[in-house]
């Protein structure tokens, strides 16, 4: 952020009300540094209204216009300035303080050990459990505030669309974690949520059938018909775009293989979070390997909508992969991402030190999670020549 002039010395005023909390703060000096409430709630993954909610609360408790509004800009009032120059060392303080605690005690990591592994403990006593200990995982993250929620038969296929706020187009499709056989579009609203706020944009969360009940290709075909109907919303196709988690991910990269068969068109980009793509060998066997082989099933390996490494990628949109250092699909991602590149794919990498899998779900408290969204709104927000995408 560029520096700005010194704000003019001023009387002493009572203090700030009690009520006044950090997220006022950080809502403030985001909308102060943006000059632009709609980048700023994308910066914050929070909706605009949400945002302006919590403008409007500090203005209150403090009892002075801190901002200017109009149809077209946003100034700082002169009560703007001074709180502006306050705040800015004080957060700094405090994300200082906060970074120092996680880093003697290992807070973060040890909050997403312990998260995960109540899903891998409970999951050992039968798939029943697996799936009740998966959706009482994703009940403890947050959603994002702002976020509207409502049901939706997308072409027959029971889905959630997860938005930023009303009145948002859905040009998102994203395809839930669980390893084939858990996990669901309610479950994920906390990271739907968090995808429809960094980007902006309203996200399908299609509640495509399970194995072993359904396995292989029943995901698939649920995909395809939630695309359909993606479709059928009148979007411009390049507008759209297809994301995926863990298995979510590699169910991503056969949807749009199978969009090539259908010779329907292909969404303007795709993503990729941590993606589980390896079906055949997956890394580390154990019970992932009983998971994708009750999806997988007597299906034939060697198909390409199964077996993306025998498939022709070069089809594909451009796509963003991330995943992280100690990931325990990194070596399946990197062997993808170069499958892809290898046959002249647009494909970026980015890479985080973390050590969980699918650590977006985090975006609430690892700092690695929220830039990493970040990175996905820019990555969809940018042409295909490399610049800025207007934003909508």
């Amino acid at each position: 952020m560029s520096e700005r002039p010194a704000g003019p010395r001023l009387l002493g005023m009572p203090s700030a009300a009690d009520a006044i909390e950090l997220k006022h703060l950080r809502a403030f000096v985001a909308v102060a540094d943006e000059l632009n409430f709609s980048r700023a709630a994308n910066r914050l993954f929070v909706s605009q209204p949400a945002l302006s909610r919590q403008i409007k609360a500090l203005e209150q408790l403090i009892g002075c216009q801190l901002l200017r509004r109009s149809t077209h800009r946003v100034e700082l009032t002169l009560a703007g300035e001074a709180l502006l120059g306050a705040t800015l060392p004080l957060l700094s303080d405090m994300d200082d303080a906060i970074a120092l605690t996680r880093s003697v005690g290992g807070e973060v990591n040890a909050r997403v050990t312990l998260l995960w592994n109540s899903v891998v403990e409970d999951g050992a006593r039968g798939l029943a459990a697996l799936r009740e200990a998966f959706e009482a995982f994703n009940a403890q993250l947050p959603i994002p505030e702002g976020t509207v929620v409502r049901p939706v038969q997308a072409d027959g296929v029971s889905s959630l669309l997860v938005a930023p706020g009303q009145g948002h187009r859905p040009n998102v499709l994203h395809l839930h974690g669980g390893g084939y056989i858990a996990g669901s579009a309610f479950g994920y609203r906390p990271l739907a949520g968090a995808l429809a706020a960094a980007t902006g944009a309203a996200v399908l969360v299609p509640d495509y059938r399970l194995a072993p009940e359904h396995p292989f290709p029943a995901a698939l075909e649920d995909a395809l018909r939630a695309y359909r109907w993606l479709l059928g919303q009148g979007t411009d196709p390049g507008q759209l775009i297809i994301s995926g988690d863990s298995a979510g991910g590699g169910l991503a990269v056969s949807l749009m293989l199978r969009l090539a068969e259908e010779g329907l068109p292909q969404p303007g980009k795709a993503v990729l979070l941590c993606p589980a793509l390896d079906v055949v060998e997956p890394p580390g066997g154990g019970p992932v390997a009983r998971w994708f082989s009750l999806y997988v099933r007597d299906h034939p390996v060697t198909d390409p909508l199964l077996n993306v490494f025998e498939a022709d990628l070069s089809v594909l949109p451009p796509l963003l992969v991330q995943s992280g250092t100690e990931d325990v699909t990194l070596p399946e991602t990197r062997r993808f991402v170069d499958h892809a590149r290898g046959q002249g794919l647009d494909v970026r990498f980015d890479l985080y030190p973390v050590s969980t899998h699918v650590f977006h779900l985090f975006w609430s408290f690892l700092p690695e999670a929220a830039d990493a969204l970040e990175q996905v709104a820019g990555f969809l927000r940018t042409d295909e020549n490399g610049s800025a995408a207007e934003a909508g």
